[in-house]
């Protein structure tokens, strides 16, 4: 398992409009914690069906580990244990926590 740290960037457009602009504090760094998938989402073994998961969209940050798409934020479903995200791309699961160890995906 693997431990990523994401820097917050802060848009062109922030900087122009700094009301939209929020102060960069060192607990809104984003870790991302990679997760063993079969400790996050339950699939019957020998189970040849296809998996259906409902997911909430895509989030800003890229992953990580292949850095070729968007992660995908999947909450709490009937198979899905914990919240997380996803890149569809190399089929990793990630947990969000900020440093000061609050999760970045309760709602």
């Amino acid at each position: 398992m693997s431990e990523h740290v994401l820097e917050e960037v802060i848009s062109r457009q922030d900087q122009d409009h700094p009301r939209r602009r929020h102060k960069h504090q060192l607990d809104e760094t984003l870790i991302l914690t990679e997760l063993d998938p079969a400790k996050v989402v339950d699939h019957l073994d020998g189970d040849d069906g296809a998996l259906e998961l409902m997911t909430c969209g895509s989030v800003r940050e890229t992953c990580p580990k292949c850095g070729e798409a968007h992660l995908q934020l999947i909450l709490r479903q009937r198979q899905v244990r914990l919240a997380h995200l996803y890149c569809c791309e190399c089929q990793s699961c990630f947990d969000a926590h900020y440093k000061n160890g609050v999760s970045a995906l309760t709602i």
